[in-house]
């Protein structure tokens, strides 16, 4: 992570007097974890508080979000008041453990190895994307119950991606997933070498078991245009 990444500034802006963060690219699901919110403009991203709290509210929330960043190492320039000692446990993200699958498959050697982990997002009962789509149905109903106008079209936006966007790629992975379960086969362009030279092997510089590659051969020519006849 380059340098500047890792220096922000949690303050109040002396103008406005609103609790702001800046800086730390790299920091913003931690601000946001924190409680603040992202504030997205052309030249820049900031963070701010939300709306409707205290001061004391306010305090607090800057004080924990600058404990969480020091105890990520991050550098945070801050106001008196939120400046703090504490350094919370830090705990992997969900997020984190669900990218994991795509190391599982980009270094996969094999179709069955990427089945299993594209599994996790679509197992019918307990995969990633059904949880999501229960996600999706209690963030529906919770906004039913709110009773704004506007909650009800949310609410019914969550349900249309439900039922049409998520349901459509649980349904697509899950068809990829049992594709490549019924293969398996290795993937011709991962090697699946165990790294260990046989008695057998002739050549004694050799420093694996793998045949050697196929010979490419090269592109024939293009056609040479005819000439123009006189």
């Amino acid at each position: 992570m380059p340098r500047t990444d890792r220096f922000l500034d949690i303050r109040r802006d002396p103008h406005s007097d609103e609790l702001l963060a800046r800086g730390g690219s790299e920091a913003h699901s931690i601000l946001q974890r924190a409680g603040f919110i992202a504030v997205v403009r052309v030249h820049e991203t900031y963070h701010r508080a939300p709306t409707g709290l205290t001061e004391d509210d306010e305090t607090r929330l800057a004080a924990d979000a600058v404990a969480r960043l020091r105890a990520a190492g991050y550098h945070v320039d801050c106001d008196k008041d939120f400046d703090t000692d504490a350094r919370p446990a830090s705990h992997l993200p969900l997020g984190s453990a669900v990218a994991h699958l795509a190391e599982r498959i980009l270094e996969a050697a094999t179709a069955e190895e990427a089945a299993d982990a594209l599994t996790e997002l679509t197992a019918a009962h307990d995969g990633i994307l059904v949880a999501l789509r229960e996600v999706l149905t209690a963030t529906a109903e919770f906004h039913e119950g709110l009773g704004g106008a506007a909650d009800q079209h949310v609410a019914r936006r969550l349900r249309y991606l439900d039922e049409w966007r998520v349901r459509s790629l649980l349904n697509d992975l899950s068809a990829t997933r049992n594709a490549l379960a019924d293969r398996r086969a290795p993937h011709p362009g991962r090697s699946t070498c165990p790294g260990e030279v046989p008695t057998t092997e002739r050549e004694r510089s050799a420093v694996c078991a793998c045949p050697p590659p196929p010979r490419s051969h090269p592109a024939p020519p293009p056609p040479v245009a005819a000439g123009l006849r006189r």
